[in-house]
This record gives C-alpha cells, sequence and structure tokens, in this order.
C-alpha cells in the first residue's frame, strides 16, 4: 500500500470540542493502546503474518497493530471512525522518508475509492467496540466482508472472563454511572458466545480461538484514569452525570490496584476468534 490519502466519510458519531478530541487520542495513542500488543503479536504468530499478507484492520485507532503487521512486512489498510486517532496513526506509519506503510480510511472500508481484496480482516481493538455488542461487531464485520475472498481469515477479539480480568471490576464504575436510557457508549460485562454470536451473524465459519495474557500497567493513578478514559467507555457515564464525578470514581476505584511505588497493574485476560469467510 503507497497511499498517503486519508480518506473521509461523515464519522458515526458527533465530535467533542476538538481540543478534547485531541487530548484523547493523544492518551490513548501514548498510554492504552500498548496494552494490546500481546494480543496483536499473539494473533498475528499464530496467523504466519509476513510478506504477502494482506491486511484490513477495522478500528485501527492509532496504528499501532498496523505498525506491528507491517514490521512483518505485510501489506496492511485501517479503518476507523477517528480523524483524531487517524492523523496519529499516519504520523507512526508514514516513514521519514519514502511511500507510507499503509493507506487510512476514514469510516468505513466500503468507501474506498479502489477496490482491493484482503487475506485477513482484524478486529483487534475489545476495549473501544461498540458497546460489546455483537450485533454491532456483526455490522461491522458486515461493511469489509466485499473485501474478502473465500477462505479470508477474520479475527475478533474480546475481553476473557470476568474472573480473569481485574479491570473489570473498575468499569463497573462506567455502567453504574451511566444513564442507562442513553444509547451507545458504555460498557457491559463480555458473555462467553459474543464473539461467536457476531461471527454467525456475518456469516462467518469459526476456525479457532485464543486467550492472550494483556495486563494494563500504568505509571500512576492519573495515567490510568486518563488511559481509560481514552477508550470512550466511560462517555456515557459523564453525559449522565459530569467529569468530575466520573474521575473520582475511577480513580477511588483504582486504589486496590496502586502498588508501592505508585504504579497500577491490573491483569487481563483477552480472547479471540479465528472465522473463514465461506
Amino acid at each position: 500500500m503507497t497511499a498517503s490519502l486519508v480518506r473521509r466519510h461523515p464519522p458515526h458519531m458527533a465530535p467533542m470540542a476538538h481540543e478534547d478530541a485531541a487530548a484523547r487520542a493523544r492518551d490513548w495513542a501514548e498510554i492504552q493502546e500498548r496494552m494490546l500488543v500481546p494480543l496483536h503479536e499473539a494473533v498475528y504468530e499464530r496467523l504466519d503474518v509476513g510478506p504477502g499478507t494482506r491486511l484490513l484492520g477495522l478500528r485501527c485507532g492509532a496504528g499501532l497493530a498496523l505498525l506491528l503487521a507491517a514490521a512483518r512486512g505485510a501489506a496492511v489498510t485501517g479503518a476507523d471512525p477517528s480523524p483524531g486517532l487517524l492523523a496519529l496513526a499516519r504520523e507512526r506509519l508514514l516513514p521519514p522518508n519514502g511511500a507510507p506503510r499503509a493507506e487510512l480510511l476514514h469510516g468505513s472500508p466500503a468507501d474506498a475509492g479502489t477496490f482491493e481484496s484482503y487475506d485477513l480482516i482484524t478486529a483487534l481493538d475489545p476495549i473501544r467496540s461498540p458497546s460489546g455488542d455483537p450485533r454491532a461487531l456483526a455490522a461491522l464485520l458486515t461493511e469489509a466482508l466485499p473485501r474478502a475472498v473465500p477462505g479470508t481469515a477474520v479475527v475478533l477479539a474480546g475481553w476473557g472472563p470476568q474472573e480473569r480480568c481485574t479491570t473489570s471490576s473498575v468499569l463497573r464504575v462506567a455502567a453504574k454511572l451511566a444513564d442507562p436510557l442513553r444509547s451507545g457508549g458504555g460498557w457491559r460485562p463480555a458473555r462467553r458466545d459474543d464473539l461467536e454470536e457476531a461471527a454467525q451473524r456475518a456469516g462467518l465459519r469459526p476456525d479457532g480461538s485464543g486467550r492472550v495474557s494483556c495486563p494494563f500497567g500504568y505509571a500512576d493513578p492519573d495515567s490510568a484514569v486518563r488511559g481509560l478514559l481514552s477508550t470512550g467507555l466511560f462517555d456515557a457515564a459523564i453525559a449522565a452525570t459530569d467529569a468530575e464525578q466520573v474521575d473520582k470514581e475511577l480513580t477511588e476505584a483504582l486504589h486496590p490496584y496502586r502498588r508501592a511505588d505508585g504504579t497500577v497493574w491490573m491483569p487481563n485476560v483477552f480472547r479471540y476468534l479465528i472465522a473463514r469467510v465461506p
């Protein structure tokens, strides 16, 4: 992929104030996104991603997963509804000299100007996933499947069992404070068959799964709060109460996970599902 253009189409949600959106995007890229590196690496290793792989990353965020795949020699394309995150992804994937290592699409891959087929499609961001809803994830996949060929691998990721995800206890703050009448955003516990349901709704055939340890580690409680807020999972709670209240309760919820040196450490296990296009 050599295109440098970030294609644009209307975002799915109304944007935040520009400064807030830019700060959140930077917090995601600098603090939170790296927590998923073990997941990305495990999937790429299992599927032997390398030269010859044509990868489409859905909800690619600030592009760290794309960068890891490109470093293995894959040709990568990423799509995300956030222009702020795509701008950071473009910075990461644009070498000082030479052509960009990725094509970046604002919104849906269905809006790409040229047709490109892929042999691997990933949705590896279980943190920013739309409400953890299998129907929303299936809809996201359905937009991309016209770009796939029979046998294409599609990899989905989600939270593991609650008892293996320490962060679940912290994310309950988002559910507690959010207005239940509001739609979109928020958090709910993962169900055992969420990924399988999404794959089935999208017409995919399951072909394996795995679990990966992805601890969330932060330099201090302030970094933890900023990283977790950057996920968008607390947006509904902020809208229903206010930012100060959410910050206060989130900081309190993190207290049990503070270590003697001031760092915050929360072990988690994430799950991925490999499916195939029939």
